[in-house]
């Protein structure tokens, strides 16, 4: 179980990094704050992740993994907004669905996390 885990913890990073370089492309004035916002949400999703991992309770494990999902949700809407500023290239489509892709399988740990408590 542990290779699915650092599996996992390996696809966000490798997420994060790909949004940083995408990020540094985008130069425009316009785009400053955004792309700021953007690289702080897309990199706390693998490090949150990484943390519930290596939680030290249960409580602990359910409080990181709700603050992955809510910043995966968070940089999907980021992508969002620079589609609609104008970035139509093909690597922004590829993260966005990518996040949209890491929402829905923290979406499922949470979903897991709630039916186990609810036994």
């Amino acid at each position: 179980m542990k290779q699915d885990n650092y599996d996992l913890e390996e696809r966000m990073l490798d997420f994060g990094a790909r949004v940083v370089k995408h990020c540094s492309g985008l130069r425009d004035y316009e785009m400053v704050n955004i792309t700021a916002q953007l690289i702080r949400s897309a990199t706390s999703i693998g490090a949150n992740y990484c943390e519930a991992n290596n939680a030290a309770s249960k409580q602990d494990f359910r409080s990181k993994i709700f603050i992955a999902k809510k910043e995966a949700a968070e940089t999907k809407y980021w992508l969002k907004m620079l589609k609609r500023l104008g970035d139509e290239s093909s690597e922004r489509d590829v993260l966005e669905q990518e996040s949209q892709e890491l929402l829905m399988i923290l979406q499922k740990i949470v979903n897991t996390m709630r039916q186990k408590s609810a036994k």
